[in-house]
């Protein structure tokens, strides 16, 4: 794989004044895990290391998940940002420090293949079983935690009172005139998908993606397009200075802005959703806290509570009924964005993304 591999650290490291009321608790909690006892039965009141992302996504973890987990159970819940190859290395030496993983559901195939994660007992996740989560998010080796979303934004001064409703919208530069902004392979995955959309293919008829028609599209549009963005804070900057009309963006990163009075809006149809979900690596200390910790996550009162610190939507859907109405409306989960966006096939990109990558670094400087 290449340094771009499917990922949001970026994104998971901070939604600008999201978690703003979020006390940064998270880094007085971080540890090695270096002094810890194993335990693989039973109720256990060890230490237990989970490794997340860090920053505002760690504090949102830390307050809706670790702390009410500790209270419960008296287990004390440590805390590592660390990247996948030291998670992989740490593995592979038979010691990791840390018992479990919160990270992209894509890592954790990869993690997989490297035959580094435990294969899970759904039997010892009580919570699981009447939970909903989409077959999609329940593999053999992780369970899906919640739902990040890559949308369209625009400025909604700038149509004259019409609203962009779909990626054949960005593109049509006649009907919405003005420059446009689209990521770059820097901060994440090349938006193909939302070329092929578009171009007219259907949700559910996306992958796998024709990369050649996706690439047709693109080039109608690149000379609309004023700047690819590499991390998740510019394009709120790009349509606050006026410099870009709409822009392809992590959802979350423009919620501050919005509430501050910025003339913005989200666009949800075609949302490209990823996910993170949670596992248990190879060695692990804690075992039995290990699947506490991940029974307890999935809950639906503490998906979402979560999700009203922080802009990840729940895997669980019964976790909507106890979110308010304005939080609900604005996540990537719910029903009426379930129908309107599609699921990244993670096992396309982890098989295609050298090449796609290759060929967006040719056609972007050509």
């Amino acid at each position: 794989m290449t340094n771009s591999r499917i990922d949001r650290r970026v994104f998971l490291r901070g939604v600008g004044g999201i978690a703003a009321g979020v006390a940064a608790t998270s880094l007085t909690a971080c540890g090695t895990g270096t002094s810890r006892s194993g335990g693989s039965g039973g109720k256990s009141s060890k230490a237990l290391v989970v490794r997340n992302s860090g920053g505002t996504y760690g504090d949102a973890n830390q307050k809706a998940i670790y702390d009410p987990f500790t209270k419960e159970t008296g287990i004390q819940v440590k805390v590592v940002n660390i990247e996948y190859a030291q998670m992989l290395a740490q593995i592979k030496q038979g010691r990791p420090q840390f018992d479990v993983i919160d990270d992209s559901m894509a890592d954790f195939v990869l993690f997989k293949k490297e035959g580094a994660t435990e294969e899970l007992d759904y039997d010892r996740l009580k919570n699981f079983k009447n939970a909903g989560i989409a077959k999609n998010l329940v593999t053999s080796h992780a369970v899906g935690k919640n739902y990040w979303a890559s949308v369209m934004a625009y400025r909604t001064d700038a149509f004259g009172g019409k609203k962009p409703s779909s990626w054949a919208d960005f593109w049509d530069t006649k009907a919405f005139p003005g420059n446009r902004a689209l990521q770059a392979l820097d901060a994440d995955l090349p938006e193909l998908e939302f070329a092929l959309l578009a171009d007219g293919v259907p949700l559910d008829k996306l992958y796998p993606l024709d990369v050649d028609r996706a690439f047709k599209a693109l080039g109608e549009i690149k000379g609309h397009v004023r700047k690819f963005w590499d991390t998740g804070a510019l394009p709120g900057v790009l349509l606050g200075r006026k410099e870009v009309v709409a822009s392809s963006v992590w959802h979350g990163r423009l919620d501050a802005l919005i509430k501050g009075g910025a003339p913005l809006a989200y666009q949800w149809n075609g949302a490209r959703r990823q996910s993170n979900g949670l596992g248990i690596p190879k060695g692990a200390a804690n075992l039995s806290g290990a699947y506490q910790l991940i029974d307890f996550a999935l809950r639906p009162e503490v998906q979402a509570a979560y999700a009203e610190i922080y802009p990840m939507a729940p895997s669980v859907p019964a976790a909507y009924k106890k979110l308010s109405t304005a939080t609900a409306a604005n996540l990537g989960s719910s029903p009426e964005h379930l129908k309107s966006g599609f699921d990244l096939d993670v096992e396309w990109w982890i098989k295609n993304q050298d090449a796609v990558s290759k060929r967006w670094q040719e056609w972007t400087h050509a």
